[in-house]
């Protein structure tokens, strides 16, 4: 990836594709204004996988979550990988996103951990996106 592509991706507002192989990257940024906090997003969708960040009024990384379906069963198994604990803000959402897309979710979050207003406010403004870029389940 060139600075050019990496300045396109830290552009806010934006969706740009970059091409790897027979699928895309996809890298999307925006920031909300909620309750008079402003979060900021960035989705990035991968083969089989979506990395997104949440921002909450700074740029701070937070903590980092991975989720996924596990066989046989399809139970959501989600594990710290930075910081935090499986009880932690960003894992509720991280394993609500991979039942809303059947996709592995990769989930950085710096949320306060007793806001529930503002996960819910955040999570609901990230579902919405994700519906929005086509990137959840159709609904049976």
């Amino acid at each position: 990836m060139s600075s050019n592509d990496v300045e396109i991706a830290d552009e806010l507002s934006s969706r740009e594709q970059f091409d790897e192989g027979d699928g895309g990257v996809q890298v999307t940024c925006f920031t909300e204004v909620s309750d008079n906090s402003t979060l900021h997003f960035q989705i990035i969708r991968l083969h089989k996988q979506i990395y997104a960040w949440i921002g909450y009024n700074s740029a701070k990384f937070g903590h980092l979550y991975a989720a996924a379906s596990t066989r046989p069963n399809n139970t959501i198994g989600v594990t710290a990988l930075i910081g935090g604990s499986s009880d932690n803000t960003g894992s509720g959402i991280a394993r609500r996103l991979v039942l809303k897309t059947g996709l592995n979710i990769v989930l950085a979050c710096n949320i306060p951990k007793n806001s529930p207003m503002l996960e819910a406010n955040a999570e609901k403004i990230l579902v919405q996106k994700l519906i929005s870029l086509g990137y959840t389940k159709p609904k049976i």
